[in-house]
């Protein structure tokens, strides 16, 4: 028969047979941990049902409150790997418990962290290998596609939501990025505004994915704009682009517009020498600065 070793925590008690001592210590540790981890977190769920139903398994009770139904089987994800708990039922009512919130916000900082990866341009099949590298954990390339269209209703909310505040300010801009679409890659432009209210205060109003920086483009987003409630911008600041200048004189009129001294400077210093432009773009902000003062 084989020996055990007790170690005692509060209101848990854990049994840790030679075997699992061995493997942690000799053996293959991450196969151990998250044989030890399992172990530790379905006491914690029976210490639990415990303490709310008044009485342990099959104790007779004057304080007992329920009774137990068996278990349900859930699957976290931890840093140790994938570990498969057996949550308590209840006869009446449902079994409440707190070990979940914790290892959520774990859960939540790991899909996004995919998400992240997938968004900047690593396939899901590489993200798939890196996740079982990490936490001995396998992500179908279906799951982590899954988990990145659920970002589509949340830019959906966020470039609907209504712009009630007076922005005195917005820039607005465009960046040129590829695209893979399966075998094809193509150029797109994304579109951004960021307003600047009373108080200085930065805010994204808005972005959106065009073909090119065309008039037409730049007219569809503004409108789009308006009609969430951005009205009476007392200035845009932009480059020098036609398309975007015609767009703002004819959605915003009476708005005054301003060429971006960033893309000015740029545009000012591309067709100098390289020993020329850090000297230039020097004495251009040093310009800029006194206009300001």
């Amino acid at each position: 028969m084989k020996s055990e070793r007790n170690f005692i925590m509060p209101k848990v008690e854990l049994n840790l047979e030679d075997d699992e001592l061995k493997e942690l210590l000799l053996g293959d540790r991450d196969k151990a941990m998250q044989s030890i981890m399992t172990k530790i977190l379905d006491e914690i769920l029976k210490s639990e049902a415990t303490e709310q139903i008044k009485a342990k398994a099959y104790e007779r009770s004057d304080e007992r409150t329920n009774s137990r139904q068996g278990y349900r089987v859930r699957q976290l994800t931890t840093r140790v790997g994938s570990l498969e708990l057996h949550v308590p039922k209840l006869r009446h009512g449902n079994f409440s418990t707190q070990l979940f919130k914790r290892y959520q916000r774990s859960e939540q900082a790991f899909d996004l962290a995919l998400m992240e990866m997938v968004i900047q341009g690593v396939s899901t099949r590489k993200v798939a290998e890196i996740t079982k590298k990490l936490c001995g954990t396998t992500f179908s390339k279906s799951t982590v596609s899954a988990l990145c269209n659920n970002l589509d209703d949340q830019v959906l909310d966020f470039n609907r939501r209504p712009l009630t505040q007076k922005y005195a300010f917005v820039y607005a801009d465009a960046i040129l990025f590829k695209v893979h679409r399966g075998h094809v890659v193509t150029s797109n432009s994304l579109l951004v505004a960021i307003g600047i209210d009373p108080s200085g205060r930065r805010e994204v109003l808005g972005f959106d994915i065009g073909d090119s920086e065309s008039k037409a483009a730049w007219m569809d987003f503004f409108s789009e704009l308006k009609q969430r409630g951005l009205t009476n911008v007392d200035m845009f600041v932009s480059d020098a682009h036609c398309g975007l200048k015609d767009a703002i004189t004819t959605q915003f009129q009476g708005s005054l517009w301003q060429r971006c001294q960033f893309h000015f400077s740029n545009d000012c210093t591309s067709i100098l020498a390289l020993k020329d432009r850090k000297e230039v773009a020097n004495r251009l902000k040093d310009l800029f600065r006194r206009i300001v003062e």
